[in-house]
């Protein structure tokens, strides 16, 4: 066995490298619902392609040519040769690169049985008629149009690779963008593995080096440039990507950088074997360069392909295909054309490559449209075609379906099970304490509402009982039930009338004071004050209450204290509603003793009653909103909840503390502290 036939088997296992290359790119670039069923794609184009080409695609290929259009012979491929083996198996493997590049564009929303048909219509006509117009000749009689007026295009820069392109763009326009990927409210989908996807691409370019090296047919001293010319052509391919990076938006995105080296790859592909090392990094940084500006062109214009195949295919195979005559050595190139001929055979064989593959590819596309449908439905492309189109599924997928059962049912009691030592896991264990964090504030929420319900209740019955007290006594001295206005019984009616509005107002002031302190609204205006002459006028108010429970209230404390810096009012409402509540659970006959004393800085403000007292596990709750002595069977009927809880916020707006002690049985004794940074004497 001769040793080109060795060489050309051993770069058909290399390009054969370039399949796994494109299931980890594409796989990873896609959504992850979607990775599975991109990665089987790849898969089953080159089954597909084999199949097809096989049997009907190489001999069209290869074959005696008819007038230069198609081959006629080496239908139903049998061996002849070695010779004939090695070139098969190595023309094979660039038919499964050209159908697997479409697998990319249609990514995410192309049914699996339609993207076979597409694979079956690439491998049986599309790419074998034209391979045929510009390859023909190699093993059988007769070249190909293009080959004959001089087209060159040495290992595929549009016979593989910008065909393959033009049918992916025609491809992504019939079916439409994905959804929510265009359009005014669009988002940039995020790609399921970009390591994946730049492993991919290292081995596509690991392959390359059989994709050129491999398309000389023989191992002579040629191949070494060739394959240097490829090497250096994915790094300055990547360059380029990295140039425009920085320029265009100060970073460089890893999905440019893969697109950049491939796009170099590509360009230098119709030129390897004809320039040198200069003209292959010059060509193929320009290649790099022009991929990306065509990428951010068709977004533009409303084209979603997935992988930026057709820029990366398509665009750098044209560019790459020009070079031959830009670049070129003409000698090398061989064909006894001038530069500018040159130019211009290869401008007709790019434009048959737009007009075959993307031509001819539309059309067939749309009548497979009507057949086939290349389009899934909505549901299948929301949740993924790795379980709409194979019924598989991702560990992501999974936590996702978790999550939204969660949303849907309200339900968030049973928690996600958590897989050890995976990031999903990890992504679990966080949402589980989300869950618990969530469930605790639900509690507290429902307690919040048990407790505003139970405020409710009280608030109606002390709202209503001044109201029907006012009313009553009005409708009494409006319809002088009791003779004329003179009488004494008015003057008591009048009494109650102003009793119950007094309190009315109270309850109505406590809860608008409450709500402007917790909002913040709540402004202190700070003054000297005596505190001990704060407590007098608080027990005048509140003498009447006094008489009529027949209880002892007296003030003590030191006359020479000195006066207290603090807002006047806010300490009136502190004493007073102290007091209040004093008076309100203090049993008829008992005392109250109201205390001011000085210790060090602090003024400290004692209510003492003789009341029956507080059970321990009430006392903790007593500042709490709402907290209604109707909760608490050891105190009296009356309030509405919110005195001790005012008191205390204003009391933590002077910087001071309240605490409450009380035995059953013996009374409470209620303590302020408020420290004064004023250390003066009174004027």
């Amino acid at each position: 066995m001769s040793v080109d036939v060795i060489w050309l088997v051993f770069c058909a296992g290399l390009v054969f490298v370039m399949q796994p290359g494109f299931a980890c790119l594409e796989s990873g670039l896609a959504r992850s619902k979607n990775s599975i069923n991109v990665a089987t794609k790849n898969v089953a184009d080159f089954i597909i392609c084999t199949f097809f080409y096989l049997v009907i695609g190489f001999g069209l290929m290869f074959g005696d040519s008819h007038y230069g259009l198609f081959g006629g012979s080496l239908l139903f491929f049998n061996a002849h040769s070695a010779e004939l083996v090695a070139f098969f198996m190595f023309q094979l493997m660039f038919c499964g690169t050209a159908a697997t590049i479409i697998s990319g564009a249609v990514a995410e929303r192309m049914p699996f049985k339609a993207y076979l048909l597409v694979s079956a219509l690439v491998s049986l006509i599309i790419y074998p008629i034209f391979g045929h117009w510009a390859w023909a000749g190699v093993i059988a009689e007769g070249q190909g149009w293009l080959a004959e007026i001089g087209f060159v295009d040495f290992a595929g820069g549009t016979v593989v690779h910008s065909v393959a392109g033009w049918v992916s763009l025609a491809a992504v326009i019939i079916i439409g963008p994905r959804i929510g990927r265009m359009g005014p409210n669009r988002v940039a989908f995020r790609s399921h593995s970009l390591p994946m996807a730049t492993l991919g691409m290292f081995l596509i370019w690991f392959g390359w080096i059989g994709f050129n090296g491999g398309s000389l047919l023989t191992a002579d001293e040629r191949v070494p440039l060739i394959i240097l010319n490829t090497m250096v052509a994915g790094s300055m391919g990547g360059l380029g990507a990295i140039v425009v990076g920085y320029w265009r938006g100060g970073r460089v995105e890893v999905a440019d950088l893969i697109n950049g080296c491939l796009a170099g790859l590509v360009a230098i592909t119709p030129t390897a074997h004809c320039v040198g090392l200069a003209s292959a990094a010059l060509l193929s940084f320009i290649g790099g360069i022009l991929c990306l500006f065509a990428c951010e062109a068709i977004r533009k214009m409303g084209i979603d392909d997935a992988v930026n195949a057709f820029p990366v295919h398509g665009v750098s195979g044209v560019w790459g295909t020009l070079c031959v005559a830009i670049f070129g050595d003409l000698e090398l190139i061989g064909t006894g054309l001038g530069r500018l001929e040159q130019f211009g055979v290869q401008c007709v064989g790019v434009t048959a490559a737009i007009v075959w593959a993307f031509g001819l590819g539309y059309v067939l596309l749309r009548l497979a449209d009507r057949v086939v449908h290349l389009r899934v439905p909505e549901a299948w492309e929301r949740i993924g075609l790795n379980v709409s189109e194979h019924g598989e599924s991702t560990d992501q997928l999974d936590l996702l379906r978790r999550m939204d059962r969660h949303r849907r049912t309200g339900d968030f009691t049973r928690p996600i099970e958590v897989e050890a030592d995976s990031e999903v896991g990890d992504i679990a264990r966080q949402y589980n304490l989300v869950l618990e964090r969530l469930s605790a504030a639900k509690a507290e929420a429902e307690q919040a509402n048990a407790t505003k319900s139970r405020f409710l209740a009280s608030m109606s019955h002390e709202l209503r009982t001044p109201l029907n007290a006012i009313i009553g006594f009005s409708e009494m001295m409006t319809k002088k039930y009791f003779g004329d206005l003179g009488s004494a019984k008015y003057d008591d009616y009048a009494g109650e009338i102003y009793r119950s509005s007094t309190h009315l107002l109270d309850l109505v002031n406590e809860i608008l004071n409450i709500s402007t302190i917790e909002s913040g609204g709540y402004n202190l205006s700070k003054s000297l004050v005596d505190l001990k002459a704060i407590a007098r006028e608080s027990a005048r108010v509140a003498s009447q209450s006094v008489r009529e429970k027949s209880l002892k209230l007296v003030v003590i404390g030191d006359n020479d204290a000195p006066p207290l810096e603090a807002d006047p009012r806010a300490m009136r409402q502190i004493v007073l509603n102290l007091v209040s509540n004093a008076i309100r659970h203090t049993p008829s006959g008992g005392s109250i003793t109201v205390e001011v004393s000085i210790v060090g800085d602090l003024h400290i403000l004692y209510v003492r009653d003789t009341g029956e007292g507080i059970a321990p596990d009430w006392l903790p709750r007593l500042t709490d909103a709402f907290a209604t002595s109707a909760t608490n069977p050891y105190l009296a009927e009356g309030g509405v909840g919110l005195g001790l809880s005012i008191v205390k916020m204003l009391v933590e707006l002077h910087g001071g503390t309240l605490s409450i002690d009380s035995k059953l049985g013996e009374g409470t004794e209620v303590k302020v502290s408020i420290p004064n940074p004023w250390t003066g004497t009174m004027p």
